[in-house]
Protein backbone atom coordinates (compact mmCIF):
# COMPACT_ATOMS: atom_id res chain seq x y z
CA UNK A 1 0.00 0.00 0.00
CA UNK A 2 1.32 3.39 -0.78
CA UNK A 3 0.96 6.53 0.91
CA UNK A 4 2.97 9.12 -0.93
CA UNK A 5 0.60 10.79 -2.23
CA UNK A 6 0.92 14.80 -1.35
CA UNK A 7 4.75 14.08 -0.17
CA UNK A 8 7.84 15.04 -2.08
CA UNK A 9 10.42 12.32 -3.68
CA UNK A 10 13.93 12.43 -3.24
CA UNK A 11 16.41 10.20 -5.29
CA UNK A 12 19.15 9.23 -3.01
CA UNK A 13 22.52 7.43 -3.87
CA UNK A 14 22.60 3.66 -3.46
CA UNK A 15 25.57 4.06 -0.42
CA UNK A 16 23.69 6.40 1.60
CA UNK A 17 20.76 4.45 0.65
CA UNK A 18 22.10 1.13 2.06
CA UNK A 19 23.36 2.76 5.24
CA UNK A 20 20.08 4.25 5.79
CA UNK A 21 18.28 0.72 5.48
CA UNK A 22 21.25 -0.83 7.71
CA UNK A 23 20.70 2.54 10.06
CA UNK A 24 17.09 1.72 10.22
CA UNK A 25 17.14 -2.37 11.23
CA UNK A 26 19.98 -1.45 13.59
CA UNK A 27 17.69 1.02 15.65
CA UNK A 28 14.94 -1.29 15.51
CA UNK A 29 17.05 -4.92 16.50
CA UNK A 30 17.05 -6.21 19.74
CA UNK A 31 19.02 -4.45 22.01
CA UNK A 32 19.07 -6.92 24.59
CA UNK A 33 19.22 -10.68 24.71
CA UNK A 34 15.58 -12.43 26.03
CA UNK A 35 16.17 -15.83 27.54
CA UNK A 36 13.79 -18.39 28.75
CA UNK A 37 13.82 -20.10 32.52
CA UNK A 38 14.94 -23.47 30.37
CA UNK A 39 17.13 -22.66 26.93
CA UNK A 40 17.31 -25.84 25.20
CA UNK A 41 19.13 -27.65 21.38
CA UNK A 42 17.72 -30.88 20.09
CA UNK A 43 19.80 -31.81 16.75
CA UNK A 44 19.24 -34.89 15.35
CA UNK A 45 21.31 -35.56 11.81
CA UNK A 46 21.51 -39.11 10.49
CA UNK A 47 22.92 -40.91 7.74
CA UNK A 48 25.32 -38.40 7.73
CA UNK A 49 27.91 -40.45 6.12
CA UNK A 50 25.90 -41.48 3.10
CA UNK A 51 25.91 -39.22 -0.14
CA UNK A 52 23.33 -41.28 -2.49
CA UNK A 53 20.41 -38.46 -1.60
CA UNK A 54 19.56 -35.16 -1.13
CA UNK A 55 20.08 -33.64 2.46
CA UNK A 56 17.39 -31.95 4.20
CA UNK A 57 17.17 -29.61 7.61
CA UNK A 58 14.21 -28.93 9.54
CA UNK A 59 14.81 -25.98 11.80
CA UNK A 60 12.12 -24.96 14.14
CA UNK A 61 11.06 -25.69 17.96
CA UNK A 62 9.32 -28.16 19.89
CA UNK A 63 6.70 -28.75 17.27
CA UNK A 64 9.33 -29.43 14.64
CA UNK A 65 10.51 -32.30 16.79
CA UNK A 66 7.45 -33.49 17.18
CA UNK A 67 6.58 -34.14 13.17
CA UNK A 68 10.12 -34.27 12.23
CA UNK A 69 10.44 -37.82 12.78
CA UNK A 70 7.33 -38.81 10.47
CA UNK A 71 8.38 -36.17 7.99
CA UNK A 72 11.83 -38.34 7.54
CA UNK A 73 9.50 -41.34 7.45
CA UNK A 74 7.59 -39.94 4.66
CA UNK A 75 10.75 -38.87 2.90
CA UNK A 76 12.31 -42.21 3.27
CA UNK A 77 14.48 -43.43 -0.28
CA UNK A 78 13.80 -39.63 -0.94
CA UNK A 79 15.89 -37.74 0.91
CA UNK A 80 18.18 -37.74 4.51
CA UNK A 81 15.96 -35.41 6.91
CA UNK A 82 17.34 -34.21 9.90
CA UNK A 83 16.42 -31.35 12.34
CA UNK A 84 17.55 -28.92 14.42
CA UNK A 85 14.92 -27.75 16.99
CA UNK A 86 15.80 -25.13 19.89
CA UNK A 87 14.00 -23.06 22.22
CA UNK A 88 15.77 -19.94 20.69
CA UNK A 89 14.29 -16.99 18.73
CA UNK A 90 15.28 -14.71 15.99
CA UNK A 91 16.99 -11.43 17.97
CA UNK A 92 18.60 -13.66 19.70
CA UNK A 93 22.60 -13.88 18.90
CA UNK A 94 22.66 -17.46 19.93
CA UNK A 95 20.26 -18.56 17.63
CA UNK A 96 22.36 -17.71 14.90
CA UNK A 97 25.74 -19.45 16.37
CA UNK A 98 23.68 -22.37 16.92
CA UNK A 99 22.66 -22.60 12.95
CA UNK A 100 25.92 -21.53 11.85
CA UNK A 101 27.16 -25.16 13.77
CA UNK A 102 24.66 -27.10 12.56
CA UNK A 103 24.98 -26.12 9.19
CA UNK A 104 28.98 -26.27 9.13
CA UNK A 105 28.31 -30.17 9.72
CA UNK A 106 26.67 -31.02 6.75
CA UNK A 107 25.98 -29.92 3.34
CA UNK A 108 21.99 -29.03 3.18
CA UNK A 109 20.36 -29.16 -0.08
CA UNK A 110 16.75 -28.16 1.29
CA UNK A 111 16.58 -25.88 4.57
CA UNK A 112 12.69 -26.00 6.04
CA UNK A 113 12.56 -23.28 8.94
CA UNK A 114 10.73 -21.92 10.92
CA UNK A 115 10.68 -19.46 14.13
CA UNK A 116 8.06 -17.38 15.94
CA UNK A 117 6.91 -19.16 19.14
CA UNK A 118 9.44 -18.22 21.54
CA UNK A 119 11.28 -15.56 22.21
CA UNK A 120 8.04 -13.69 24.26
CA UNK A 121 10.88 -10.92 25.17
CA UNK A 122 10.98 -9.53 21.72
CA UNK A 123 8.33 -7.06 20.78
CA UNK A 124 7.23 -8.11 17.36
CA UNK A 125 8.90 -5.12 16.22
CA UNK A 126 12.59 -6.59 17.02
CA UNK A 127 11.93 -9.49 16.22
CA UNK A 128 10.91 -8.32 12.33
CA UNK A 129 13.89 -6.44 12.28
CA UNK A 130 16.14 -9.44 13.14
CA UNK A 131 14.83 -11.88 10.74
CA UNK A 132 17.05 -10.52 7.77
CA UNK A 133 19.94 -11.27 9.93
CA UNK A 134 18.48 -15.04 10.34
CA UNK A 135 18.10 -15.38 6.43
CA UNK A 136 21.71 -14.32 6.14
CA UNK A 137 23.19 -16.70 8.40
CA UNK A 138 21.02 -19.49 6.53
CA UNK A 139 22.66 -18.40 3.31
CA UNK A 140 26.14 -17.47 4.36
CA UNK A 141 26.44 -20.90 5.82
CA UNK A 142 24.03 -23.34 3.33
CA UNK A 143 24.66 -20.85 -0.30
CA UNK A 144 23.23 -23.58 -2.38
CA UNK A 145 20.24 -25.01 -0.28
CA UNK A 146 17.01 -24.27 -1.32
CA UNK A 147 14.87 -22.25 1.34
CA UNK A 148 11.20 -23.01 2.82
CA UNK A 149 9.98 -20.74 5.53
CA UNK A 150 7.10 -22.76 7.60
CA UNK A 151 4.57 -20.45 9.34
CA UNK A 152 3.93 -20.52 13.29
CA UNK A 153 1.32 -22.45 14.57
CA UNK A 154 -1.58 -21.22 16.99
CA UNK A 155 -2.07 -21.44 20.59
CA UNK A 156 -5.24 -22.56 22.57
CA UNK A 157 -5.96 -22.09 25.95
CA UNK A 158 -4.40 -25.48 27.70
CA UNK A 159 -7.36 -27.91 28.91
CA UNK A 160 -9.96 -25.41 27.05
CA UNK A 161 -9.02 -26.17 23.37
CA UNK A 162 -11.98 -25.15 21.45
CA UNK A 163 -10.37 -21.58 23.13
CA UNK A 164 -7.78 -19.14 21.30
CA UNK A 165 -4.96 -18.32 23.56
CA UNK A 166 -3.99 -14.40 23.09
CA UNK A 167 -0.92 -15.45 22.32
CA UNK A 168 -1.81 -16.56 18.70
CA UNK A 169 -2.24 -12.32 17.78
CA UNK A 170 1.35 -12.14 18.52
CA UNK A 171 1.91 -15.41 16.46
CA UNK A 172 -0.07 -13.64 13.58
CA UNK A 173 1.88 -10.75 13.33
CA UNK A 174 5.18 -12.58 13.68
CA UNK A 175 3.73 -14.49 10.64
CA UNK A 176 2.94 -11.72 9.12
CA UNK A 177 6.61 -9.94 9.01
CA UNK A 178 7.86 -13.29 7.78
CA UNK A 179 5.72 -14.08 4.99
CA UNK A 180 6.76 -10.30 4.02
CA UNK A 181 10.74 -11.32 3.54
CA UNK A 182 9.80 -14.34 2.27
CA UNK A 183 7.76 -12.98 -0.48
CA UNK A 184 10.67 -10.40 -0.87
CA UNK A 185 13.36 -13.24 -1.24
CA UNK A 186 11.41 -15.29 -3.30
CA UNK A 187 11.42 -18.28 -0.45
CA UNK A 188 8.40 -20.62 -0.43
CA UNK A 189 5.82 -20.54 2.00
CA UNK A 190 4.78 -23.67 3.86
CA UNK A 191 1.54 -22.22 5.64
CA UNK A 192 1.59 -24.64 8.75
CA UNK A 193 -0.48 -22.11 10.94
CA UNK A 194 -3.54 -22.38 8.09
CA UNK A 195 -3.34 -25.69 7.92
CA UNK A 196 -4.12 -26.13 11.22
CA UNK A 197 -6.27 -23.17 12.07
CA UNK A 198 -9.27 -24.00 13.18
CA UNK A 199 -9.04 -27.28 14.18
CA UNK A 200 -8.58 -27.86 17.88
CA UNK A 201 -8.92 -31.34 17.51
CA UNK A 202 -5.28 -31.61 16.54
CA UNK A 203 -3.60 -29.96 19.76
CA UNK A 204 -2.51 -31.31 22.94
CA UNK A 205 -4.07 -30.61 25.90
CA UNK A 206 -1.22 -28.19 26.34
CA UNK A 207 -2.76 -26.07 23.70
CA UNK A 208 0.39 -25.43 21.93
CA UNK A 209 1.55 -28.68 21.01
CA UNK A 210 0.12 -31.25 19.04
CA UNK A 211 -1.50 -34.94 19.27
CA UNK A 212 -0.74 -37.60 16.94
CA UNK A 213 -3.18 -36.82 14.51
CA UNK A 214 -2.33 -33.33 14.40
CA UNK A 215 1.57 -34.54 14.07
CA UNK A 216 0.52 -36.71 11.04
CA UNK A 217 -1.57 -33.73 9.48
CA UNK A 218 1.64 -31.32 9.79
CA UNK A 219 4.18 -34.06 8.70
CA UNK A 220 2.25 -34.81 5.50
CA UNK A 221 2.02 -31.17 4.54
CA UNK A 222 5.69 -30.11 5.19
CA UNK A 223 6.76 -34.01 3.57
CA UNK A 224 4.97 -32.20 0.51
CA UNK A 225 6.71 -29.07 0.56
CA UNK A 226 10.42 -30.48 0.64
CA UNK A 227 9.26 -32.98 -2.06
CA UNK A 228 8.18 -30.43 -4.53
CA UNK A 229 12.14 -29.11 -4.67
CA UNK A 230 13.71 -32.24 -4.56
CA UNK A 231 13.01 -32.83 -8.57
Amino acid sequence: MSHNAGYTTMRISKPLSVFLALAAFALAAPQHVARENIEWLDVWLPDTNAHDLPRVLLIGDSITRGYGKQVEALLHGKAYVGRMATSKSAGDPALLQQIALVLQEQKFDIIHFNNGMHGDGYSEAEYAAALPELLATLRRYAPDAKLIWATTTDVRRRNQLQEVDPKTRRILQRNQAAAALAAREHIPLDDLFSLVDGHPEYHAVDGVHFNEQGYQVLAAQVAAAIEKLLH
